[in-house]
């Protein structure tokens, strides 16, 4: 419409007043509804022919998108186990930060479990004094068994001279007799030997491996009893957040809410251009949204990055061949853009969806590049035409609370 407007002032207008000024002809008698093409036949092609001109340049150097947002991320308040609520710490809205506890399940079972592990560690210990204890006898005995078995050696040798000398105060039963009696101290001497190496291989192997084995235990049923606890892993707001004492938590089935990082979606907003527009927006382009959440309100943006990708294009590999005629809408150039000037968009809610103009500025080379008359003149043209898209852009901002408030109803 602006378009329209600016291109008949610009031959419409002229022509009718070189019909009526010069020419004589008057309105109502001359030029009528029924006349008016034959009359202003040149005005109105020439401004049909500048019209559509002005509007493929605004539109291809200036274009706009009514695909605006600012997407935020959310984190699932899980647990790593399903469980029953014990307890809860906070509310619904209410800013949590980093390490902050959320809610607690019932531990009873793994604070049994920790319970059994601390005595069985109770267990180990008193083992291994016990242990320590038998480890004095067990030595007292191999000194005795050592004992009997020199004095038997020594008295069986002493006879065995003595029966070899021939003489008749030793027999030879009296030798046979203390080399059995030799013979059961030596196993006498091995038994106390191995309950001896069997006490030391309790005390320093199999005992602290069993504590260590209960000490495992108690950790982890530590870890669980601490997994019980969920705590907020990011500075965040709690949304959708309506857990009470006793109910059921699943982390599969039934999250207990959501994390909004306070930090999420502010001064960032995404916008979808056609994809005529791949080759004009570029980073560093000047850019201006209007959101709903702000409304008459011009927010001037630049842009910060250009998406090399087009999602429509985008496939998985499946057992299926793709059929290109089977893809859906042509998708769009997805654009990241972030405020001109610091603060202007802190009161622009994350997710507000807004509308936006991104132009093209050929100031720079006008400034710096060797251009000539005619391509100097096309990039005057395609800067000052922006304007009108500007003006556009405004004009929406302040209908766009009356189309929502008064003619959609809300």
């Amino acid at each position: 419409m602006l378009e329209l407007m600016l291109c008949s002032m610009l031959t419409v207008l002229p022509d009718y007043l070189y019909r009526s000024r010069v020419q004589g002809k008057t309105w109502g008698q001359e030029i009528t509804f029924f006349t008016m093409w034959y009359e202003l036949r040149w005005g109105i092609t020439l401004c049909a022919m500048l019209t559509i001109s002005l509007i493929t340049v605004v539109f291809y150097f200036h274009p706009s998108t009514s695909n605006v947002t600012s997407f935020f991320r959310t984190v699932t308040i899980l647990s790593e186990s399903a469980g029953r609520v014990d307890e809860v710490y906070v509310d619904i809205n209410q800013e949590v930060a980093a390490g902050d506890p959320i809610f607690r399940l019932d531990s009873s079972r793994q604070e049994a479990a920790a319970e059994t592990a601390r005595r069985q560690i109770e267990e180990v210990d008193a083992a291994l004094l016990v242990a320590q204890s038998d480890l004095g006898g067990a030595t007292g005995a191999l000194e005795q068994a050592q004992a009997a078995y020199r004095q038997i050696e020594q008295d069986l040798k002493r006879r065995e001279t003595l029966l070899a000398e021939g003489s008749s105060a030793v027999t030879q039963r009296e030798v046979d007799t203390l080399r059995n009696q030799l013979d059961e101290a030596q196993g006498a001497l091995d038994a106390a030997e191995a309950n001896l190496r069997s006490l030391q291989t309790r005390i320093e192997v199999a005992l602290p491996a069993q504590r260590a084995t209960a000490q495992a235990a108690l950790a982890q049923a530590e870890t669980e009893i601490g997994k019980m606890t969920v705590y907020a892993g990011i500075d965040a707001r709690i949304e959708q957040f309506d857990l009470r004492v006793g109910d059921i938590v699943n982390p599969i089935l039934r999250p207990a809410g959501v994390l909004v990082p306070l930090d999420s979606g502010r001064n960032r907003f995404q916008a979808g251009f056609p994809q005529v527009a791949a080759q004009v927006i570029r980073p560093g382009s000047v850019a201006e949204i209007a959101c709903v959440s702000q409304p008459f309100s011009i927010v001037p943006m630049v842009v910060v990055q250009v998406q090399d990708v087009i999602a429509a294009g985008q496939i998985r590999p499946s057992d299926q061949l793709l059929d290109i005629g089977a893809q859906g809408a042509p998708g769009t150039v997805t654009v990241f853009m972030e405020p001109l000037y610091p603060g202007t968009t802190d009161l622009i809610p994350p997710g507000s969806r807004c509308l936006a103009n991104a132009y093209t500025n050929n100031h720079e080379r006008l400034e710096t590049e060797d251009l000539g008359f005619f391509h100097r003149i096309g990039l005057h043209v395609v800067d000052t035409v922006g304007v009108v898209h500007a003006a556009g852009l405004r004009l929406r901002a302040l209908l766009m609370p009356f189309q929502l408030l008064v003619f959609t109803g809300h």
